[in-house]
């Protein structure tokens, strides 16, 4: 199957939420065969009312860089990490590997607005969504049996998402929680930027900076012109403060689909050259050129989200491609 042509998105419709799914049961099974995947499904059914309104307490999702397209390519992105690494040598427990899941699966959560926060849209929580993503974590899980005495590691996972937190400088309570966190953190960031529609997307990402009061975007066009030297940021990232865990990918591609290329890192350039070419030929007209799934249609020139009272401080570049 490894043939030149087959791309990261021709694997998996992720449009499909079964298909993202069933996708992280196969993979999983392949290491884990006792895995408790009935618990899985449960926790999976759960976000999936909760983006969409479904949940007691909460609105829908309304953000719509950080939606659950996003959260079932981080939850994919995460199942074949761990996948790798396992292929590659490492060993984690069942109950390890769910962890891992589970926190892709809730890691923006806390974009999630309560029903009776009806001020502007879950954007302007940009800068404390992790720490609101535990606070859901900690009362989803309150009574569990199973991972109730495992919230602090949670938490330890979590921060791995958030650019303001100093990876290096974390201890955590073991190395398999480390690793865990490294591929979260890099799973988050795979998941984005090798999406289809991540350059269509980063126009809705301008737009929730906007509201969380992030000025150091001028424009749509400055966002898009600043994310390609961010990319060289996130390869240095994932060398150092991430530990280089994005390697176990290709030991994913090898043994699931027998593909001897890392189809992440290939889909992340790839959109990245697009970029560089509307750049360079038309920046002018970028919107004409980023038309996938109707995106810039649902755009007007104006479109400004409402204002938040007490707008985000944030490490700015932090925050660019955080959850």
């Amino acid at each position: 199957m490894d043939k030149p042509s087959l791309q990261l998105n021709s694997l998996v419709d992720m449009t499909d939420h079964q298909a993202a799914l069933s996708e992280v049961v196969q993979t999983l099974s392949m290491t884990w065969p006792s895995f408790d995947f009935a618990y899985l499904r449960r926790v999976f059914a759960d976000m999936e009312h909760l983006f969409s309104g479904r949940y007691p307490g909460y609105q829908a999702c309304n953000t719509r860089y950080h939606d659950f397209r996003h959260t079932l390519d981080v939850f994919l992105a995460m199942a074949r990490l761990l996948h790798g690494a396992s292929v590659a040598g490492l060993r984690f427990t069942d109950k390890q590997a769910a962890l891992g899941v589970i926190s892709a699966l809730m890691h923006d959560t806390g974009y999630i607005q309560t029903t009776g926060d009806r001020l502007g849209t879950g954007a302007k929580y940009t800068a404390a969504h992790v720490d609101r993503s535990i606070v859901f974590m900690k009362r989803y899980y309150a009574g569990d049996d199973l991972f109730e005495k495992e919230l602090p590691a949670f938490d330890h996972i979590l921060h791995c998402t958030g650019f303001t937190m100093k990876i290096p400088g974390m201890r955590f309570p073991s190395r398999e929680l480390e690793l865990l966190g490294k591929m979260l953190g890099t799973a988050d960031l795979l998941g984005q930027m090798a999406d289809r529609l991540y350059l269509e997307k980063l126009l809705f990402l301008y737009y929730e900076f906007v509201e969380a009061g992030i000025s150091d975007y001028e424009s749509e066009l400055d966002l898009l012109k600043k994310t390609v030297p961010f990319y060289q940021f996130i390869r240095r990232r994932f060398a150092a403060d991430l530990e280089g865990v994005d390697n176990y990918m290709i030991h994913h591609f090898r043994a699931r689909w027998n593909i001897d290329r890392d189809l992440y890192r290939e889909a992340v350039e790839q959109n990245l050259r697009r970029l560089q070419f509307i750049l360079d030929s038309d920046p002018g007209h970028y919107r004409s050129h980023l038309r996938r799934n109707g995106i810039t249609k649902s755009l007007q020139a104006s479109t400004v989200p409402p204002e938040s009272p007490e707008p985000a401080v944030t490490d700015r570049r932090g925050e660019r491609a955080s959850g």
